[in-house]
């Protein structure tokens, strides 16, 4: 793989990354192309490339093994009622 692909590949994941819902996936798809970056600024020489895309990487993961923490709250319904807790109609 040649330097360039590096930093095509990075590209290519890090904008994939908007096409997850799920906001931990968002988090860790934005970790693998922040570490595909440094990797790149590695081989380029490039100090801020590295620097910025470690301080992404780093944040990326935290954030994401925080979400991982947190209990999700879920919502309560009665038995055989639909969950209406996610339509938006103020008819329901």
């Amino acid at each position: 793989m040649t330097m360039d692909m590096i930093g095509w590949v990075a590209t290519a994941i890090f904008v994939s990354s908007y096409l997850f819902k799920d906001p931990m996936a968002l988090r860790r798809i934005q970790a693998l192309a922040a570490s595909l970056w440094v990797a790149y600024g590695v081989i380029i020489h490039a100090t801020p490339v590295v620097v910025a895309n470690l301080l992404v990487a780093a944040i990326a993961i935290y954030s994401s093994l925080a979400s991982a923490r947190k209990p999700r709250a879920l919502p309560i319904t009665t038995a055989g009622e639909p969950d209406r807790s996610r339509t938006s109609s103020p008819y329901s």
